[in-house]
């Protein structure tokens, strides 16, 4: 019995559909990985965020995403080359080696899987379409490849050619050092002439100005006067959105570096419907409680924000952690206090004062996190780097140093 040697032309066929599958999602996955962590435009956002579970930019941004630089998905692009190579160069060596790779492969997708429903809490939509192709390639080599009628695991399934390993483990090493090499440009030019071109960008976008409440929940402040900071960031933000934890990460990092001219509002935007009628979205429930909470006592406020950044996964998924969470920080009447929700309700109707952005939504506010800095909106995240660019020009602005482009490349 093979799958490839003498198989049926149908599963041959299967077979390589199933590596075109792998190579095509794999090529979409490292496209999204670059995009999400070094964007080139100040516009470029994600192509495939669904909901709050399905959510390609938490898997992006997270620990799995790359090993030494290298985007997870290059890998996935190497089994699914293989396996096209094996349908059109069939050999014995090959198939056997194939069949092993295909047992590891699948191994690891669901271990994969497994930890980003679990730890992420969160899946990416192209990398299920990469687990769902290489499980059915590990079930066509499971039912139909070379060496089926053997008994036992090693004789079945773990029979590879050590040349054709060598020769593979060569070529994905390679390969490899070429996208650490990539890595390390995007992220160079991410603090070079993309940042400069990011500035640029953030300049002309229109002036759309501050809401007309802003948030008195401020996580920096430089000023008492909100206008007096040369930084001013209006942080549309839900407590319980993944992309507004790992924006959270580079404003934090750059209050401490622009300490003394930065003044951030938090924004409170609960995508739940429960307590916001601004957009159609229901995508984080609880997010209206934590919001609630973290506003009910102002002298909490950053404590409980900070505390639920820090234990995020718990304060999504554990009721329980909710609920000790507001009894030490005595908020326990937050949900049912009318004032708390009125307060809560006013910040979150200052969405539906800016104009649409998209003939899809019906407000500019639309999502999270969306910052308005300085009067001009950006509609989702952007890398450390590249936040900082635009802080920098803003503040070499404010004190007369030139035009925001000279400034920063003298900066």
């Amino acid at each position: 019995m093979s799958l490839t040697l003498n198989g049926k032309p149908a599963l041959r066929f299967l077979s390589f559909a199933t590596g075109i599958g792998m190579i095509y999602s794999s090529i979409l996955t490292v496209q999204h990985y670059f995009a999400a962590n070094f964007p080139e435009t100040i516009w470029e956002g994600s192509i495939c965020d669904i909901n709050a579970f399905f959510n390609c930019d938490s898997s992006a941004f997270s620990m799995i995403s790359q090993v030494w630089g290298v985007p997870l998905g290059y890998f996935g692009l190497i089994v699914g080359g293989l396996v096209c190579l094996g349908v059109v160069f069939p050999s014995v060596e090959f198939e056997r080696s194939n069949k092993a790779i295909a047992l590891l492969n699948a191994i690891g997708v669901v271990a994969l899987f497994f930890f980003s429903v679990l730890y992420i809490g969160s899946l990416c939509l192209l990398c299920t379409v990469y687990y769902i192709f290489s499980l059915v390639s590990f079930g066509l080599f499971w039912k139909y490849g070379i060496d089926g009628d053997k008994p036992g695991l090693l004789a079945k399934y773990l029979q590879p050619s050590v040349k054709y390993l060598v020769t593979f483990a060569v070529i994905t090493l390679v390969g490899a050092y070429g996208f650490a090499l990539y890595h390390d440009a995007r992220a160079d030019a991410a603090s070079g002439g993309v940042a400069t071109r990011i500035v640029d960008q953030y300049f002309s976008l229109p002036v759309v100005g501050d809401p007309s409440f802003i948030s008195p929940f401020w996580t920096a402040r430089s000023t008492e006067n909100w206008e007096d900071a040369p930084i001013r960031v209006i942080d549309f933000a839900d407590l319980l959105c993944p992309d507004c934890l790992y924006l959270n990460e580079q404003l934090e990092r750059l209050a401490e570096e622009f300490a003394g001219k930065i003044n951030i509002a938090f924004q409170f935007f609960p995508l739940e419907g429960k307590c916001n009628d601004v957009v159609e979205k229901d995508l984080h429930p609880a997010a209206c409680d934590v919001s609630l909470m973290a506003i009910h006592d102002p002298d909490s406020f950053q404590a409980i924000h900070d505390e639920i950044w820090t234990n995020f996964r718990a304060a999504k998924r554990e009721p329980e952690w909710r609920a000790d969470l507001a009894s030490r920080y005595g908020v326990e009447d937050a949900l049912e206090d009318l004032e708390t929700q009125a307060l809560l309700d006013r910040i979150i109707q200052t969405g539906k004062e800016y104009e649409r952005t998209s003939d899809e939504f019906a407000h500019g506010i639309r999502s999270t996190p969306t910052m308005i800095i300085n009067g001009r909106m950006i509609i989702g995240t952007l890398p450390y780097d590249q936040l900082r660019a635009i802080f920098q020009a803003l503040v070499d602005q404010a004190e007369g140093e030139g035009g925001f482009l000279e400034s920063w490349e003298r900066s």
